[in-house]
Formats: structure tokens, C-alpha cells, sequence
């Protein structure tokens, strides 16, 4: 059997990079708030990933504001519905991501697609690009490579979950399989993927902000090439996504720390 996510792992630059964010990873996890109060990191986390989730897509909202519960964007919301979501989702990503991927939209989408369409992939040809990205795929290959990344999510991997991560995201992001927050559902799948998979089982990264502070956009361009070199760096983007993400929760956890 092959093991397309480890030619992607070897592909130049990739193995240093990723190495380098599981050394963060395991940085991050050593740190003494986290004996007593990983939960409370756990949702600081997830709050200013949802934010930044919904930045990327345009919707920028500081996050005091969200604190105060003053946005109340439907982009915004999606995304923090979907992250609240994850926790519940966890243990059905690997047996039935179908299901998982549906509940995500319905999230994510309330209020920016008709009820009718929430958690079902899109029957038109088109799609929105807000990144730029170029025509959505036909629903027909959208849906051949769903059934593709359904399969990495099942089969055994010598890849780190990493990898896997990057290309669940960007599959997701650049399918735009729903039509409408795709960009938010792509992002929680990531993460609930590093979860999942092993690399943050307590989800404590705030992988969705690494993103942002990134040149998003042009690291799924560069994927969508196929070329190595364009796979290769957006695999790396990921990586250095998880090591900025690390950044962001550590200086929650020196917040928690002086109280």
C-alpha cells in the first residue's frame, strides 16, 4: 500500500520544519501552568483561534470586544461555534469524517447559508473565492477528492499528524466543498486533526492565529501548483503556523502565571 502523506513528509524542508514545531509543541506542554490549569489555557486557546479564524475570512474583531460579547458577525459566531464544537467531535474524525465535516458547516454556516443547505456539499459548479484562489473544482472532483482525504484520515501513516493536518486543511480550503464558510470549517478540521492525531491532544495551540499572522492566501496558492516545491511550502507554512500558534499560548499561560 502507499503512503502519499510520506512523500509528502520527505519532500525538502518539510521534516525540519515540522521538527522544529513538535519540539515547540513539547516545549509548550512542559510548562507549569498546564499541571493545574490546561482546561482554562485549553479555552483561551480556542477563543482567540475562533478570532482569528474569522480575521482571515475579514472579519476582524478585537478580542475584547469578543470577551464583552459585543460581535456578533455571523462569520464570527460560525467560527466560534465550530470551535466549541470540536471537543464533541473528536472521537468520530477518524471513523466517520463525512459526519464530522457536515456538523462543523452546520456551525459554522448558521445565519450565511439557507438551513437547507447547512452540513450539505454544494450542488452548484461555483463557489465564493474570497482569497483569490481561482474557480472552485466541479462538484464532481470536489467530491473525488473528499472520498481521497477520507481515506488518508483512515489508513496507517508513517507521516507525521502534522502533515496530515496541512492537508486536511488545505484539501478543505481549497475544495470549498460547502460554498460557504468553508475557511472556518478547513481550520477547525486542522486543529481537531493535530488533536486527534497526536501532536496537541490537549488542543492547547492556537494553530488559527500562526495563519494569521502569515501569508495565507499565498501558501494555498502555492499548494494548489501540486508542484513539490509549492506542496513542500505549504506544508512548511503549517509547521511554522503550530510554532506561532505555541507562541501565542505560551504568553497565555505567563498571563495565567502572574494572575
Amino acid at each position: 500500500m502507499t503512503d502519499p502523506l510520506a512523500a509528502i513528509a520527505q519532500l525538502p524542508g518539510v521534516a525540519e520544519a515540522v521538527d522544529a514545531a513538535r519540539e515547540a509543541v513539547d516545549r509548550l506542554y512542559r510548562h507549569r501552568v498546564l499541571r493545574r490549569a490546561s482546561p482554562a489555557v485549553s479555552t483561551e486557546s480556542s477563543l482567540r483561534g475562533a478570532r482569528a479564524s474569522a480575521a482571515i475570512e475579514g472579519v476582524d474583531v478585537p478580542l475584547e470586544s469578543l470577551r464583552r460579547d459585543e460581535a456578533h458577525d455571523p462569520v464570527l459566531q460560525g467560527a466560534l461555534r465550530a470551535s466549541a464544537e470540536l471537543g464533541r467531535l473528536g472521537s468520530t474524525w477518524r471513523r466517520a469524517p463525512r459526519q464530522v465535516l457536515a456538523r462543523l458547516h452546520t456551525v459554522a454556516a448558521a445565519g450565511l447559508a439557507d438551513e437547507p443547505d447547512l452540513g450539505r456539499p454544494r450542488a452548484v459548479p461555483n463557489a465564493p473565492d474570497p482569497l483569490g484562489l481561482g474557480p472552485a473544482p466541479t462538484v464532481e472532483e470536489a467530491s473525488a477528492r473528499l472520498e481521497s482525504l477520507f481515506t488518508l484520515l483512515s489508513a496507517p501513516t508513517k507521516a507525521p499528524a502534522l502533515v496530515l493536518a496541512a492537508v486536511v486543511h488545505a484539501e478543505l480550503a481549497v475544495l470549498r466543498p460547502f460554498g460557504t464558510a468553508d475557511g472556518v470549517v478547513a481550520r477547525a478540521a486542522e486543529r481537531l486533526t493535530l488533536v486527534e492525531y497526536g501532536l496537541d491532544p490537549k488542543s492547547l495551540v492556537a494553530v488559527e492565529v500562526g495563519h494569521l499572522d502569515q501569508p495565507y492566501a499565498e501558501g494555498l496558492r502555492a499548494y494548489l501548483t501540486g508542484t513539490p516545491e509549492g506542496v513542500a511550502q505549504w506544508i512548511q507554512q503549517c509547521a511554522s503556523a503550530v510554532t506561532l500558534g505555541v507562541r501565542e499560548t505560551a504568553a497565555i499561560c505567563e498571563a495565567m502565571q502572574r494572575g
